[in-house]
């Protein structure tokens, strides 16, 4: 859902860094997924799913990266990469790219490391970036929390009342159901990752001032050169600019 004055539509742009996360996700699937269904071919999915046991025990550090562009099926793969279209669009355009794409990163790889600390000898594989789409969701929440959301594209409700029950929906259901390849242990997981984030506290909020202060410091620095050099005067004693 998206507004600009008196607009609205059910459908917000495609925005450029949503884009080739699609693209990608689609790509990954494509080479993965379809081989495994016709014909049974499941090492990538070893190799690449997240596997708590693999993670710790083995040293398949790479898993809770990889894990974010495998999915175990066409409904699977649709509902997360609309969910992502609905309600990245608005954070991208208002973070711009390079912000969203960290903060979806942030949320999916913290989802899938949440989720081998909770249960570091589990042999289950998680595989989907629901993780990180219920991190972005949480930030839709916080930043647009009177947006309405509708239903079934009936129902209106509020967006920060939607997250709100999602939240305690995969809170339950990560106690009550096992895992069994999307784990809602990591939906949780990308939501606490994200308010954390959200929210300034601890480690990330560091973080990132001391990135913002890197960069400003890094601008100021090049534009006293650029300055220096555009100021100087040449042999005649004219000024160079």
């Amino acid at each position: 859902m998206s507004y600009r004055g008196s607009y609205m539509s059910f459908f917000p742009p495609l925005t450029p860094v949503l884009k080739w996360l699609m693209i990608v996700t689609s790509a990954a699937f494509v080479l993965t997924y379809l081989p495994a269904m016709f014909l049974h071919w499941g090492l990538p999915f070893r190799l690449l799913g997240l596997t708590p046991f693999l993670v710790i025990h083995k040293g398949f550090i790479w898993q809770p990266v990889t894990y974010l562009f495998l999915h175990g099926g066409f409904f699977h793969i649709l509902f997360n990469l609309f969910a992502l279209w609905m309600f990245g669009s608005d954070l991208e355009r208002l973070w711009g790219g390079r912000q969203f794409l960290f903060y979806f990163f942030l949320c999916g790889v913290g989802a899938g490391l949440f989720d081998v600390l909770m249960q570091p000898s589990a042999m289950t594989t998680t595989i989907g970036n629901s993780g990180a789409v219920y991190g972005v969701l949480l930030a839709f929440g916080l930043l647009f929390p009177n947006r309405p959301i509708f239903l079934w594209f009936v129902i209106p409700v509020k967006a920060k009342w939607f997250v709100l029950a999602m939240g305690i929906i995969e809170f339950f259901s990560s106690l009550s159901t096992p895992g069994s390849g999307i784990s809602h242990i990591a939906h949780v997981g990308g939501m606490l990752i994200g308010l954390v984030y959200l929210r300034g506290g601890g480690f990330f909020a560091r973080w990132r001032f001391q990135y913002q202060e890197w960069r400003r410091a890094r601008l100021r620095k090049k534009f006293e050169i650029y300055m220096r050099k555009h100021e100087q005067k040449d042999d005649t004693g004219r000024w160079i600019n």
